[in-house]
């Protein structure tokens, strides 16, 4: 097979009107003719010789192929804007204030974090660890910079950037479950985790009581490690000593929530700037899953993307 190349704009009006599902808003956002992006979205299937589009009624989806062409492009196109940012990175410098409950703060942001520190070195990172609400309140005050936090009930403004699973955890030797009514660890009134755990119950008609309330995420892992308690968190906080319980077990499926970006008005520097770009690069459900693993060689924390 000749060896081909595929212009990265040309990856960058796929990738946008699949985002968008418009050539003419695509055409709109990266200031191009529509004529233009239909000629580019032209262009790749011939490259490819993939038909990356199907026609179902007055919409266009994309086929399998589409969608294996689709993967590949958002890597791309990270790896790529990753690759200039970090070229520049050395003429970025600055303090970056990030609020985040401590959940994500645990559990979501080390990896990324890592390797942001590793990519802008001269960029340092205060992390401010609060719960949802007023987390919201202080980046509209401008106490934070960045905030990642829950989507809640009245939330306005932000950005999505990803999703966590919601689901039901219990100690491994615990039957917490199997009692009646279910003893609950839950944050605290407000919270949509806790929200979705009593409304879930509620509507199987399985009565429940608190039996622990706390702010943090370590305090209603304590109580599931003790056994005394069921809890709802996001999949990622599951550790070895817990397990996930389900329907099976006679509680509810529950919803995935919704990740929220905000960023102060303005603060426009450039260091908030590659930390925003990081995270929302990061934290989609499309890019590639970091973890951290023990580096034997240099007995430190290393960054690696982890086989799907």
């Amino acid at each position: 097979m000749p060896l081909i190349s595929i212009d990265i704009r040309v990856l960058r009006s796929f990738v946008s009107v699949v985002k968008t599902g418009s050539v003419t808003e695509t055409a709109r956002q990266l200031g191009r003719t529509q004529p233009a992006i239909s000629f580019q979205i032209q262009k790749l299937e011939e490259i490819t010789n993939r038909t990356l589009f199907r026609q179902e009624g007055r919409k266009q989806v994309l086929t399998d192929e589409g969608d294996m062409v689709l993967t590949y492009a958002k890597s791309i196109l990270r790896l790529h804007d990753e690759l200039l940012s970090r070229l520049a990175s050395p003429d970025i410098e600055g303090h970056v204030v990030l609020g985040t409950p401590d959940l994500y703060a645990a559990f979501v942001l080390p990896a990324i974090l890592n390797r942001f520190r590793k990519a802008f070195p001269r960029v340092q990172v205060e992390l401010r660890c609060a719960l949802s609400t007023p987390l919201v309140g202080m980046v509209r005050r401008g106490d934070v910079d960045l905030a990642l936090v829950t989507r809640m009930e009245g939330f306005a403004g932000g950005k999505v950037v990803g999703q966590e699973q919601l689901i039901w955890i219990t100690g491994n030797d615990s039957d917490a479950h199997r009692t009646s009514p279910v003893p609950l660890a839950l944050l605290p009134p407000g919270n949509i985790y806790r929200e979705h755990a009593i409304e879930g119950l509620e509507r199987m008609g399985r009565t429940w009581r608190i039996a622990c309330v706390s702010e943090s995420v370590a305090g209603l892992q304590a109580a599931v490690f003790s056994g005394m308690a069921v809890t709802v968190l996001g999949r990622s906080t599951l550790l070895p000593g817990m397990r996930e319980i389900g329907v099976s077990d006679y509680f509810p499926p529950l919803p995935a929530v919704d990740l929220l970006l905000y960023r102060a008005a303005g603060r426009n520097l450039a260091a908030i700037d590659a930390l925003h770009n990081y995270l929302e690069n990061y934290l989609s459900p499309t890019a590639p899953r970091l973890v951290m693993e023990d580096d034997d060689s240099a007995g430190s924390p290393v960054v690696k993307v982890a086989a799907e």
